[in-house]
């Protein structure tokens, strides 16, 4: 059973802004970065935090303060709903939960030892599925339960630990859902010859989760394009009333300020954000959930944005000794 705090927290100390994302080789806080610097393009400021990932990440949108935005899997909501209907504490801290954005295809990853072909190769394998309240543990157990895979051994541990443990011959496999290209995966130095990318091709996999193709040489160690299956990403925040106290109207106000940011800035969200930006579908939401009002508010078309740029303090005077300085180092050396 899961043990979840259902109200949502009111900050106590002074008010904040954060996207709570995943792990620091992931693409999840690769995505937070990159919506923090179009908010530090108004002059605001949100905090990017490392967390376990996609579980984690939904019950503080619902129970963190100064927490108005989380990076979850669709597969997560999912379970969640369907936990919810025999879980009254479950239902509870699901409301008032709202996606903010529909963001990008997450492929699942399983890097294994050359001789693993597919997830049923994975049966009485020392198979790594990530760390529990992160996506990738929620998705790498449904997929082994839905194939009826029974690995020797489930190890909980991140994927940055996964790595080093299947180069050592420690695990036989691990999972890793992240939007590819991953840092983990492209910065890895994975032997070709001892590694591969395992094909998902399960019909009943494909079935539940959106079929897709991790192209070839997306990674150093991957020189043909690989068969698998995705989730999706999305953006998820509170249901903030913005008639509320004060914590309530500023956290619908950042939250309004980030989802016009969004709308009008995917564009160069697109051009110089991680690759996944590309593949964002703002229409693409999920059945079964909502989005937010204070998200709505943000994206009409008279939302007056008070976005104030940084300003840059004026370089000091320079000192008499460091001109005397600099034209001595002229009049040597050249300038």
């Amino acid at each position: 059973m899961l043990a979840l705090a259902t109200g949502p927290a009111a900050a106590q100390q002074e008010f904040g802004k954060a996207v709570m994302t995943g792990g620091a080789t992931g693409t999840y806080i690769q995505i937070g970065r990159d919506l923090a610097g179009v908010m530090a393009e108004c002059g605001q400021t949100l905090d990017v935090v490392e967390s376990a990932g996609s579980l984690e990440n939904f019950m503080a949108v619902r129970t963190r303060g100064n927490t108005q935005f989380g990076i979850v899997q669709n597969d997560v909501l999912e379970y969640l709903k369907t936990y919810s209907a025999d879980d009254p504490a479950v239902a509870r801290a699901i409301q008032g939960v709202r996606i903010a954005f529909p963001l990008y295809d997450e492929e699942v990853h399983i890097l294994a030892r050359s001789d693993i072909g597919s997830v049923g190769d994975l049966a009485g394998k020392r198979v790594a599925i990530g760390v529990e309240n992160s996506g990738t543990f929620l998705t790498a157990s449904l997929v082994l339960d839905l194939t009826g895979t029974r690995p020797a051994e489930r190890r909980k541990i991140a994927p940055a630990e996964a790595l080093p443990a299947l180069k050592a011959g420690e695990i036989d496999a691990f999972f890793y859902v992240a939007g590819a290209p991953t840092a983990l995966f492209a910065e890895g130095d994975i032997d070709a010859g001892q590694f591969h990318l395992v094909p998902v091709t399960d019909e009943t996999l494909q079935s539940v989760y959106d079929a897709v193709t991790i192209p070839a040489n997306t990674y150093p160690f991957q020189p043909e394009e690989v068969s698998g299956i995705a989730v999706k990403a999305l953006l998820m925040t509170f249901e903030y009333n913005p008639q509320g106290n004060s914590y309530q109207r500023q956290s619908c106000k950042a939250v309004s300020d980030l989802s016009h940011l969004i709308l009008t800035r995917l564009p160069q969200l697109q051009d110089g954000g991680h690759p996944k930006w590309k593949n964002v579908d703002l229409q693409d939401i999920p059945a079964g959930w909502d989005i937010g009002g204070c998200v709505n508010a943000g994206l009409q078309p008279d939302y007056q944005l008070e976005c104030t740029r940084p300003t840059v303090s004026a370089a000091p005077e320079e000192s008499e000794a460091n001109r005397a300085y600099r034209q001595y180092i002229c009049s040597t050396l050249g300038c």
